[in-house]
């Protein structure tokens, strides 16, 4: 396989770009609706306060000599420390500021906030929607008989596109009306994902969660169905260690979507049921390694976690951020194969993911060219569109 094209890592220093956006405008309003979301003291005020001011308008700031991963960051940010947010890779100093930002909340520090997840509040407004109900409401509908496992392809193509498409309609759906929120995919390789899921499976998914709450309500009813349907024989749900990127899933999270599941009526709470009972037996696991919250791509990954993918019939990676460390956070051309940036991954791996951000690969000129004229470079970055990519064994 020839070498991969090498492409610039993303930074945030062009003014009114995507990732300018994000910690000029995006990261400001999020300080202040964190800090409108609980009853912070002065103390927690003023650290809020600071970094607004440090990561607008001032230089990176290693975190004090009490933090217990300060070393880490340390490291990960050699170079990086003294420099204005703006120039260093936008990977990076998205990943800093949340992290900053737990330590102005003081999550990590002993006293009455340790361990208090600022985003909380967001992801449980978001399981209390009619939205969700509507959703988890939808497994007691027919499926489409017809269709060749038509139920698992709505479950798939609900887990992607998270609450932009609700899973009411993709069950329901037939004929035109399917074809309408499957034509926001640049990119569809389910057909050959569900290849390597096979009926009478009896190998290891491992699904590498994004965001919780509503988001993560389909994640967990897939990994469901895999099982109920004897495609694999046990799933590792990898989630982050603490709360990072707003929505992202904890084991927190996961256990309020597992009581959230059983205590819905009709299917959804025989699927949270089932859920509960596969935890118990060890059938389904939660893996909450520190470098899913680590500011580097998967390539770098440590070794034991690589072992663990090598292992897996099947890597499913889900959403945007997990994109980005999955290909590199690089401004790729867009037609480069998705198998060439995947090439280090040490088992079969395939993305679900939402654009949300700059990066992109996989896509046909053709493709690439028709979302341009239309949409300019909006396509990348406005959820509206979505991709299944996958590289397969056949790939290595």
């Amino acid at each position: 396989m020839p070498e991969p094209v090498e492409a610039p890592v993303i930074l945030s220093n062009e003014p009114g770009s995507f990732a300018w956006r994000v910690l000029a405008e995006r990261h400001p309003a999020l300080i202040k609706k964190v800090r409108d979301a609980f009853p912070y003291g002065p103390e927690q005020h003023r650290a809020l306060d600071a970094l607004l001011a440090q990561s607008t308008d001032g230089v990176i700031e290693p975190l004090g000599p009490g933090a217990h991963d300060r070393e880490l960051w340390q490291g990960w940010g050699s170079g990086h420390f003294g420099r204005s947010w703006f120039d260093v890779p936008f990977l990076w100093a998205e990943s800093y500021f949340y992290r900053q930002l737990l330590e102005a909340v003081g999550y990590f520090e002993a006293g009455p906030w340790q361990g208090i997840d600022p985003f909380r509040p967001f992801k449980q407004a978001e399981l209390q929607t009619v939205e969700a109900a509507e959703e988890l409401a939808a497994l007691d509908r027919p499926v489409d008989p017809a269709a060749p496992d038509a139920e698992g392809q709505a479950l798939l193509l609900s887990a992607l596109w998270g609450n932009r498409a609700d899973l009411g309609f993709r069950i329901g759906a037939e004929g035109d009306a399917a074809d309408a929120i499957d034509s926001g995919l640049v990119a569809d390789q389910s057909e050959l994902l569900w290849t390597l899921l096979p009926e009478g499976g009896r190998g290891a998914l491992c699904l590498v969660a994004d965001n919780a709450g509503r988001e993560l309500l389909p994640d967990l009813i897939l990994i469901d169905h895999l099982l109920n349907r004897q495609r694999i024989e046990r799933a590792v749900l990898h989630v982050k260690p603490y709360p990072y990127y707003v929505s992202d899933a904890t084991t927190a999270d996961v256990i309020d979507c597992l009581r959230h599941l059983t205590a819905a009526p009709g299917a959804a709470s025989e699927v949270g049921r089932r859920l509960w009972a596969a935890m118990g037996s060890g059938r389904l696991t939660v893996r909450a390694h520190t470098f899913s919250c680590a500011p580097l791509p998967y390539a770098e990954m440590p070794d034991d976690l690589r072992q663990e993918f090598a292992n897996a019939t099947l890597t499913l990676v889900k959403g945007d951020l997990n994109y980005r460390r999955l290909v590199g956070d690089r401004l790729w051309p867009a037609s480069t194969p998705f198998a060439e940036p995947t090439a280090y991954f040490p088992g079969p791996v395939a993305a679900l993911r939402t654009l949300k951000s700059d990066v992109i690969v996989g896509l046909d000129a053709r493709t690439e060219a028709a979302l341009t004229a239309e949409h300019g470079q909006a396509w990348r970055t406005s959820g509206t569109h979505g991709l299944i990519q996958v590289r397969s064994p056949k790939d290595a």
